[in-house]
């Protein structure tokens, strides 16, 4: 399992991005570009999981320090 490494003002961001291309995916089925709009899949995942692979990657945390 990850470690938790996206603090809550990352995290909060995270999933009103997510939500919000996902809110645009269904809001607009003729737009030529719809299905780039599933990229909200990942910034919503990884603020429900309060993790980033990415950040794992790099050694970045936004989590406080215990």
């Amino acid at each position: 399992m990850l470690a938790k490494n996206v603090g809550k003002i990352d995290r909060n961001m995270r999933i009103i991005v997510g939500i919000a291309l996902l809110v645009a995916f269904f809001a607009f089925p003729d737009s030529g570009l719809r299905w780039l709009m599933l990229i909200g899949i990942i910034p919503l995942v990884t603020g429900l999981m309060g993790t980033c692979p990415i950040y794992s990657i790099f050694g970045i945390s936004t989590c406080p320090t215990k």
